[in-house]
């Protein structure tokens, strides 16, 4: 099932799980990832089924080559096969789609109807560190959108409560992000990816958030790198409607 959010200025955001698509265990079934193992010719079937469940032309779905950096692309159609290494992504293109994979990792996705933009950020524990988000809403701020009309949405993403790291790499992430500083439900060091995602967004005057109450790591629904290892990519979408 794909959770599907719409706004009334025609602002659409999408989250799908792990069910409704053709892989086979451990991808098992809506795997969107083309990097993890999975058979090819499955993926662009599921990758099919969950564009056509969202009314959305398979062949009209931006898909980068995410590599937990701070790197921007505009774009006004898909990448194809050679995607370049980028981890935020923001097109003027109305019904243009834009994807972010994530198996833990915090999907951002942000739209401004009026200045006609839209935006999407994979911001995983390196890409907040590099600063992905602040990134993303430079590139968007300089072709006209403004943080106070932003639409921000986070989808489904491992959560504080079971985000267990190192004390030096919980050190090194609040240095930077103090409010991702968080503890297990077990009592040992943690980051919350998501609220820091939600304080560089607030840092930048974007007051609109809509945050997933799905832990990856929880729900057995959604896949989950930590929990699984060998698993499958969920895919959160945002586009603009065509006038």
């Amino acid at each position: 099932m794909i959770e599907r959010h719409d706004s009334a200025s025609g602002a659409h955001f999408a989250f799908t799980d792990r069910w409704g698509g053709v892989s086979a265990v451990p991808y098992e079934a809506l795997n969107l990832g083309g990097a993890v193992g999975d058979d090819a010719s499955r993926v662009r079937r599921n990758r099919a089924l969950a564009a056509g469940s969202l009314g959305l032309d398979p062949g009209d779905v931006v898909w980068m080559h995410q590599v937990h950096g701070r790197d921007v692309a505009l774009v006004d159609r898909p990448f194809g096969e050679d995607a370049p290494p980028v981890d935020a992504v923001v097109t003027a293109r109305r019904g243009l789609a834009l994807a972010v994979l994530t198996a833990d990792c915090t999907p951002l996705l942000l739209a401004d109807p009026e200045a006609g933009l839209v935006g999407a950020a994979h911001a995983g524990r390196p890409g907040l560190l590099a600063g992905v988000v602040p990134a993303l809403l430079e590139a968007m701020t300089a072709r006209g959108a403004r943080p106070e009309r932003l639409l921000a949405r986070t989808g489904p993403a491992v959560c504080g409560r079971c985000y267990e790291v190192p004390a030096w790499m919980r050190a090194e992430v609040a240095a930077a992000v103090p409010e991702a500083y968080a503890t297990t439900s077990w009592g040992t060091p943690a980051v919350d990816m998501a609220a820091g995602v939600r304080a560089q967004l607030a840092a930048s005057g974007v007051t609109t958030l809509e945050q997933s109450a799905v832990c990856t790591m929880e729900s057995a629904d959604h896949f989950s790198y930590r929990r699984e290892k060998t698993t499958g990519r969920l895919a959160s979408y945002v586009w603009l409607e065509m006038n």
